[in-house]
């Protein structure tokens, strides 16, 4: 073999060479952009994922927000509507020793002998401050001949008593006592009989 066949041996194997690798080496940028590609596919993937997360966990505050707040305005309604039905609470309480006093003095009217006029006219007046208290809520308790309650009750004496029926029942009112707005603001003192 000469020194030239030699040359050309070389160059044709060079020229192989070169063609393989040059086939070569667009199959490995192919293979590098796949990569690239799937990397990026894969970041974008958990960035959804970390938004979606961040939604759901946003979603949830604002409906607890939500809850909290429609709680609030159901709890502070509530409470304005109690305390506009128990505005005048102290002044129909203080009113109440007003009423005591009237219903003694009823008795004392209707017992003795007056003129009928002025025995009219008082229990006109009487019945009128009843009925003005009765509409802001007010509401007298009905104890006699109930049994005792201690809920609305408050016993300030027993008495013996013949009848069977009334035994742990009221058998005498003291002092009555008072519902507003089916509160009780005052109890009933009362004669229990044993």
């Amino acid at each position: 073999m000469s020194k030239n066949d030699i040359n050309d041996q070389m160059e044709e194997l060079n020229e192989d060479d070169l063609n393989s690798k040059l086939e070569n080496e667009p199959n490995l940028e192919m293979d590098s952009e796949d990569v690239s590609l799937e990397n990026e596919t894969s970041s974008i993937e958990a960035e959804l994922e970390k938004a979606k997360s961040d939604l759901e966990e946003q979603k949830d505050k604002y409906i607890r927000l939500f809850a909290e707040f429609d709680n609030y305005k159901r709890r502070t309604s509530k409470e304005l509507i109690d305390i506009r039905l128990t505005a005048s609470k102290d002044l129909i309480i203080s009113l109440l020793e007003v009423l005591d006093d009237m219903d003694r003095a009823e008795e004392q009217i209707v017992k003795t002998e007056t003129d009928p006029a002025l025995k009219e006219g008082t229990l006109l007046i009487f019945n009128k401050l009843r009925k003005l208290l009765e509409s802001k809520g007010l509401k007298a308790l009905e104890t006699l001949h109930t049994e005792f309650d201690v809920e609305k009750d408050e016993a300030v004496s027993e008495m013996p008593v013949d009848d069977k029926k009334l035994k742990g029942k009221v058998v005498a009112e003291v002092q009555k006592g008072y519902l507003l707005n089916d509160k009780l603001i005052r109890y009933a003192k009362v004669v229990v009989g044993k």
